[in-house]
């Protein structure tokens, strides 16, 4: 695959998995072993494979409705594709675990992706979920015992 091929798969992922909502896009462009870092599942664990991704993606898109990416720069080097997104939508929903706040938020991020055989392998994601919690009125508290 070559670099031009690489980026528009990158651009077509976040229109179609993440935009347009198609979950058969998922199959369509994830190795069904792909690892992707930076995400995790209801556990805490690393995403791992198609059916691990449509879970995190199901829950995420049920957060957001209305979810947009906007592939604002794509830089590609050898097999990786890098993308820089900014993301946009409504909190309407109930996938991140508590009840919807109907606050609209923004955030940005980059995904690192390699790319065999025409199919996404290995992704690292890097999204400014904290600012995304920030927005909707949750803040991160730490507790810490002494000896």
């Amino acid at each position: 695959m070559d670099a031009n091929n690489r980026v528009t798969l990158a651009h077509r992922w976040f229109e179609e998995v993440w935009n347009k909502g198609r979950e058969e896009a998922i199959f369509e462009m994830l190795a069904e072993d792909a690892i992707i870092h930076g995400l995790t599942d209801e556990n805490g664990n690393e995403i791992v494979g198609q059916a691990g991704f449509l879970s995190f993606c199901r829950n995420f898109r049920g957060a957001f409705p209305d979810i947009y990416v906007d592939v604002q720069q794509t830089i590609q080097e050898g097999d990786k594709i890098v993308a820089l997104c900014k993301v946009t939508g409504t909190h309407n929903g109930h996938g991140l675990g508590f009840a919807p706040t109907n606050k609209p938020v923004t955030f940005t991020g980059t995904a690192i992706a390699v790319v065999k055989d025409g199919k996404l392998v290995e992704g690292w994601n890097h999204f400014d979920f904290l600012n995304l919690y920030q927005q909707l009125g949750y803040t991160l508290t730490a507790t810490a015992e002494r000896a």
